[in-house]
């Protein structure tokens, strides 16, 4: 590792975007140094507790990168195929489905195929590296600079920098001020989530509380304010449960309630209010057991790419608005990412326009639904448990609530509804609130059907999404209680 060679890519970070994207990368005939703080054996880790996660992902996720790469998954790094995700009602007389088949990962080993695959594919890597900052000259992010494991300070230059360092990433937020990569998340879209993963005895059977074949969502704005609580089935009688929290919603509750909950002892509690869930027993492999993590639930980035600089992952705020699963989209970024940066430093065009076309990639893949994703989330963060069970059985149907959660807006039969909710001045507003929501996911969905070819019309597309998210956020309030 020479500090003074200059290489086409630097990637920094080696989590499921970063590893992704250098091994495309490199494929696709790129000199790549691949950057991270982890150990080796620890590749991945996302913080000191662990692969702090859900880890749960889309079979169709899997899909695309084995189409794009032709890398293939089975045990160990896949600890359980799933038929599907389902939400559940805070009363838990409804469900609808969230989302199709799907696997529970075994992170680390998931992590550990990924690194295989970037080193096998030529990439230079250097575990155990604390990125600081990136290099700017000229207004072009030029390398990074940071500390190797002596805590030595060294500089690595190249002529395009990967940004997969997750949430708080410092490349982001170093960067030059900028039209195009917003710098910082609002503390209104982070989740701050937990999770612990159990070895447990089944106590009965009672598939509103766990589901060996299907993962299960909770939403409960009392037990989870802002967010939801999940259990994943993982193998072996072996689960992966946990919630998440938005904190302005957890404040309002609190107060409300006269309470001083905190993310850990509402996890706690929710493990507690499980009756099927007996005698739990951490399941400490990798001291990878229990951990909290925060998560971004916004639309991605507008814009992920600036001169010399593209972000994939958690770096660009990419997780699902709804959900906060962020394995899938880490994955399709990292693959368009490291394809796309190939093409950029060959045509020898690292510029914001020479990298445009990843945006329009991602954009086509799975972004141009995340704000309407984002309008649903937080409408849904607006209303109580009484409004939310009311409204799952009244206001939408099981076909039209998974629509609405996947980011496809159904048509409301909103005539056939209307006389179901006139019982009371609290459902005739949630109802008009959600046609509102409905109708903003529609509109959002049509910019984004329209993203900017170049940079040009950007910064004029850029302000209609803001004007739209601002009057969404102006109408719906955190109301948890």
């Amino acid at each position: 590792m020479d500090p003074n060679e200059k290489y086409d890519i630097i990637v920094a970070g080696a989590g499921m975007s970063g590893s992704l994207a250098a091994g495309i990368a490199a494929k696709n005939g790129a000199s790549v140094l691949l950057l991270d703080r982890n150990p080796e054996d620890s590749v991945g880790k996302k913080n000191n507790w662990g692969w702090t996660c859900g880890d749960a992902v889309a079979g169709s996720h899997l899909d695309f990168i084995t189409k794009q790469t032709g890398l293939t998954f089975s045990k160990p790094e896949l600890d359980l195929k799933v038929d599907g995700v389902y939400a559940l009602s805070p009363d838990l007389s409804s469900r609808y489905l969230f989302d199709g088949v799907g696997y529970i990962l075994d992170r680390p080993a998931f992590e550990s195929k990924l690194l295989d695959f970037a080193k096998k594919s030529g990439v230079t890597y250097v575990p155990e590296f604390e990125v600081e900052g990136p290099i700017v000259e000229n207004n072009f992010i030029s390398g990074i600079f940071g500390k190797d494991k002596s805590k030595e300070h060294k500089k690595f230059h190249s002529k395009l920098v990967i940004d997969a360092l997750g949430v708080a990433t410092v490349l982001r937020r170093r960067l030059p001020d900028n039209d195009f990569v917003e710098k910082n998340v609002d503390i209104d879209d982070i989740e701050s989530t937990g999770r612990y993963i159990y070895e447990f005895d089944i106590n009965g059977e009672d598939l509103n509380y766990y589901d060996p074949k299907n993962a299960l969502i909770h939403l409960n704005q009392e037990m989870a304010p802002g967010g939801y609580g999940w259990v994943f089935p993982k193998s072996g009688n072996k689960v992966n449960i946990g919630l998440g929290v938005q904190k302005k919603s957890l404040d309002i509750r609190n107060a409300k309630l006269g309470r001083k909950d905190t993310l850990q002892n509402l996890i706690d509690a929710y493990v507690k209010w499980n009756p099927i869930i007996k005698n739990p027993r951490l399941f400490n492999k990798n001291n990878n057991g229990k951990g909290i993590w925060s998560v971004a639930v916004r639309r991605q980035m507008e814009s992920l790419v600036f001169n010399g600089y593209m972000g994939a992952g958690d770096s660009m705020a990419m997780p699902n608005p709804i959900s906060a699963g962020g394995i899938g989209p880490a994955l399709v970024s990292g693959a368009f990412a490291g394809e796309n940066a190939a093409k950029a430093v060959q045509s020898n065009d690292v510029s914001t326009k020479g990298l445009w076309k990843y945006n329009l990639d991602y954009n086509a893949e799975y972004g141009k639904k995340t704000a309407g994703l984002e309008v649903f989330r937080i409408y849904m963060q607006s209303i109580n448990n009484a409004t939310l069970d009311y409204g799952i059985k009244s206001f939408l149907t099981t076909s039209e609530a998974s629509k609405l959660a996947l980011g496809s807006v159904p048509e409301l039969s909103l005539a056939s509804k209307f006389k179901m909710v006139l019982k009371g001045a609290s459902n005739i507003n949630a109802f008009q609130n959600l046609i509102f929501a409905v109708n903003k996911m529609k509109k959002l969905n049509v910019i984004y059907s329209e993203y900017p070819d170049s940079p040009d019309g950007f910064k004029k597309w850029k302000a209609q999404v803001s004007a739209e998210m601002e009057e969404v956020k102006e109408r719906f309030k955190p109301n948890p209680i």
